[in-house]
């Protein structure tokens, strides 16, 4: 996999335009459900700019994910920073996990009991669960599918039986789960068409602050 060159902005060489009588100004945005609080920020800064957020999976301007992809195309730009956890119900009777634990849970050869739950293959978080932690085993074929952090967080909440995989960013104090094992943390990456110029390199340093 070609190994990426993450791009950080100096923060103080570019101050963002907030000059509400300025033209509004129109950016293509897209992110996966794993890298959602940053596009609220992004919705924040672009309040500030005056600048409309038009969101298109379609060739977008910036680009939110978790994590490197597995081909880098684009310049990416670091922005931020999460921790891939695995997670259990509160009730489980499964505690601090090791990494050898968690791939047997996964790969199906630990505790029979256990249902565990993915994403799907080209998902940002599964992509990364694979590179951190599974490390060439394959995910039992019994796994069950969430299609988004918050979907995951249900599905584990709400079955005493259930271990799956979050950002840390998705937990909170409302849930009915835990953590029982860290993965590491991980870069929270925009990736653009083009080097960053203009409002959106000024978009991205509001992001990453």
């Amino acid at each position: 996999m070609k190994r990426l060159f993450v791009l950080i902005f100096l923060l103080a060489s570019c101050t963002p335009v907030t000059n509400s009588t300025s033209p509004l100004q129109v950016v293509t945005a897209y992110s996966t459900s794993a890298a959602m609080p940053w596009l609220a920020e992004l919705y924040s800064c672009a309040e500030d700019m005056n600048v409309a957020i038009d969101m298109s999976a379609s060739s977008p301007e910036i680009s939110l994910r978790l994590g490197e992809p597995e081909t880098i195309i684009s310049p990416a730009y670091q922005v931020g920073e999460d921790e891939l956890i695995v997670v259990t119900h509160r009730d489980s009777q499964l505690q601090n996990l090791t990494l050898e634990e968690v791939q047997s849970l996964f790969t199906g050869s630990g505790n029979p009991s256990a249902q565990v739950w993915v994403y799907s293959s080209d998902a940002d978080m599964q992509v990364l669960f694979e590179q951190l932690v599974m490390k060439g085993r394959s995910v039992s074929s019994f796994a069950k599918v969430a299609v988004s952090p918050q979907k995951m967080s249900e599905a584990v909440g709400s079955d005493s039986n259930a271990v799956g995989i979050l950002p840390r960013s998705s937990m909170n104090s409302g849930q009915n789960i835990r953590e029982v094992y860290s993965a590491g943390k991980v870069p929270v990456l925009a990736t653009t068409k083009v080097e960053a110029t203009g409002i959106v390199r000024e978009l991205l340093v509001c992001v990453s602050k």
